[in-house]
């Protein structure tokens, strides 16, 4: 994913549109990151995605969230919300 099409997701917001389906990114080594924790650090985005660095914050996707109600961000540990899962309670 290039840097230009992460920032546009963060500016899109973390929803999908049309549907309003929770996104979140997905790294080069399969950690989930949520949009608080990419725009937190993104200068650590930049870096890794400058220098060719894999792992840790180098994004290659954004994708929804249909049904895993026990997604959480990788850097922050919060919940990423579903959106056809249950409730998450925790």
């Amino acid at each position: 994913m290039l840097l230009s099409e992460i920032k546009t997701a963060l500016r899109n917001g973390p929803y999908a549109w049309p549907g309003g389906y929770p996104l979140y990114f997905i790294t080069d080594d399969g950690d989930t990151l949520s949009f608080a924790a990419v725009r937190e650090e993104w200068r650590a985005v930049v870096w890794s995605h400058l220098i060719g660095m894999n792992g840790g914050w180098h994004i290659q996707a954004v994708d929804i969230n249909y049904e895993d109600d026990d997604l959480v961000c990788a850097h922050k540990g919060q919940h990423i919300p579903s959106a056809y899962g249950g409730q998450h309670h925790g």
